[in-house]
């Protein structure tokens, strides 16, 4: 369940839709997401245009990617030339040599860098920054 600060926040900005959007839930179901996790909660019902922008960077938002773009494509790249597991999807542009990873059997996200936090993590030993996408998007956004 998402919190209700990410809720009210983003009910005060103008970007929270109580209608889910057909095409970006049959996105999300096309790719395997479980449409009830805070993940998906969050990208079916919160929307700003296609990226969300705040103090701590820039982030996708994964179903207009998913239902408008060849999202498929970039997610096929970071697993072929970073060697990024199936299960790490990205959330932005990797712009700079970082990124953020959603991990999608455990909820966690990744801040990942090139180089040695890329090695620990096709190794299996890099940590999460937060444990879960709400703990994410409350400092993403700064709630």
């Amino acid at each position: 369940m998402l919190s209700s600060k990410i809720i009210s926040f983003c009910r005060d900005k103008g970007w929270w839709f109580d209608d889910v959007e057909p095409a970006y839930r049959d996105a999300l179901l096309k790719i395997g997401f479980d449409i009830s996790s805070d993940f998906s909660l969050f990208y079916l019902h919160v929307e700003d245009g296609p990226t969300f922008i705040s103090k701590n960077g820039e982030i996708y938002q994964v179903c207009w990617f998913l239902s408008k773009s060849d999202y498929a494509g970039r997610m096929r790249m970071a697993r072929d030339v970073f060697n990024v597991p199936e299960s790490y999807m990205p959330m932005d542009s990797f712009s700079g040599g970082r990124g953020f990873f959603y991990n999608t059997q455990t909820e966690e996200v990744f801040d990942i860098g090139l180089g040695v936090d890329l090695e620990k993590l096709s190794n299996g030993g890099l940590n999460a920054r937060w444990d879960n996408f709400n703990e994410f998007i409350e400092w993403f956004f700064g709630i």
